[in-house]
């Protein structure tokens, strides 16, 4: 196999066309992954924009920061899809599209006519990513959703906080972040079975489901021995040690996931006996005796700098890292080699993860204002410019208020 051949600047997905009509997080994430791999995403928003727009300072483009980490590599045009022009354009569209994502209330693009069982009729090879709160159907089905929300009812929040205290909501949006990884994993799914079958098909994401699926090794460990979980702050309930150690601005996480590691710790600690004594010589004994081994390690390194230390820990085969600060992390020399903060425009954004050797994924463009594409992309569709500017007149397509009077309405970065 050559792993030297010259790379396809095109991405894995050229090609593929897909329409994001999604809103706020995990549908424009699992648009914006497609769009990194070279499919051409057009980003659908209202006349009033995705609300995320708004979400922080935004100056005259509208373009929040929040808005500008999840929809680059994406052509934005703004449709009324709650009109009945607008509802045709959709259809329009569809016809030369691979992928359909959508995040709308349970029933609402059904009500319009535009829902999966008229586009996937009328258009046998398109796959439709539905992404729903609880579900389309069943007890809760077609309830609004939201990170936090799923966060506090799937116990995601319950067991995560310090010992003794109330339970936090995990900072990162987790469940939104996750049913976006899980929506680009069943799109890519669907078409790859398309080229079997020559159809496309639903795909069915709840956030309800995302948010279930995070809950190992918890759920195993209740399933398994009726464990209910307990808040331990950042230790882990299965292995130890497993957890930071120092004051509040000096913190190094350590683990010690077999004996191996363990007895490593010792020794580098300077202490090889901790390893043999008999409450702690296998993991299952090191976590019914978590307290006591923690108390013990804590004193071994009460007069260690930890952030001069975690390196050195790591070449010796110890799973070590210093707790940082973002601003901290962003600059890490480890994180730019491996391209995972990149500036495209006026604008630096997280990188691309999945590294493809032969069709590497790309950040080429950044977020664009409010219908920065609208014209070019329904001049792209055949409709002819007089039809475009009636459009815009009757409040049907919304285009940049720079560009009312101005038909060409490029691409530029």
């Amino acid at each position: 196999m050559n792993h030297d051949a010259t790379p396809d600047a095109g991405g894995a997905l050229r090609g593929l066309t897909v329409l994001d009509l999604s809103r706020v997080l995990a549908g424009p994430y699992c648009a914006q992954m497609l769009g990194d791999h070279g499919a051409r995403v057009i980003k659908v928003e209202p006349p009033e924009g995705d609300m995320t727009r708004e979400w922080g300072p935004s100056g005259a483009d509208r373009i929040s920061a929040y808005y500008a980490g999840l929809n680059r590599n994406k052509e934005h045009i703004s449709i009324d899809l709650g009109s009945t022009e607008g509802q045709e354009l959709l259809l329009e569209l569809a016809e030369g599209a691979d992928v359909l994502v959508e995040n709308f209330k349970a029933g609402t693009m059904d009500r319009w006519g535009i829902g999966p069982d008229t586009l996937l009729q009328r258009f046998p090879r398109l796959v439709y990513c539905r992404i729903t709160g609880f579900g389309y159907d069943g007890p809760m089905g077609g309830l609004p959703g939201y990170d936090a929300v799923l966060q506090a009812f799937t116990g995601i929040m319950h067991m995560n906080g310090e010992a003794g205290r109330g339970p936090v909501k995990v900072p990162i949006p987790v469940v939104d972040l996750t049913t976006g990884l899980l929506a680009l994993s069943g799109v890519l799914l669907a078409l790859q079975e398309r080229q079997r079958s020559g159809r496309g098909q639903l795909v069915d994401l709840a956030l309800l489901d995302g948010a279930m699926s995070l809950l190992h090794p918890q759920a195993a460990n209740y399933f398994l021995y009726g464990e209910e979980p307990r808040r331990i702050g950042t230790a882990h309930p299965n292995v130890a040690p497993y957890e930071t150690f120092g004051g509040p601005d000096n913190q190094l996480f350590v683990g010690g996931g077999n004996d191996r590691q363990f007895r490593a710790l010792c020794i580098w600690l300077g202490a090889p006996e901790l390893a043999d004594e008999p409450q702690f010589r296998s993991n299952a004994q090191r976590v019914a005796n978590r307290a006591e081994l923690s108390a013990r390690i804590a004193d071994l390194m009460a007069d260690i700098d930890l952030q001069e230390v975690a390196g050195t820990m790591l070449a010796h085969g110890i799973p070590a890292s210093p707790v940082r600060p973002l601003p901290e992390v962003v600059e890490d020399p480890q994180v730019w080699h491996r391209q995972m903060v990149q500036d495209v425009g006026d604008y630096r954004l997280l990188g691309v993860p999945v590294k493809l050797a032969r069709t590497p994924g790309a950040v080429k463009t950044p977020p664009r204002a409010l219908g920065a594409d609208t014209r070019r992309v329904l001049t792209d569709l055949g409709i002819t410019s007089k039809r475009v500017e009636k459009l815009v007149r009757d409040g049907v397509v919304h285009v940049p208020q720079a560009s009312l009077s101005d038909p060409a309405d490029g691409m530029g970065v």
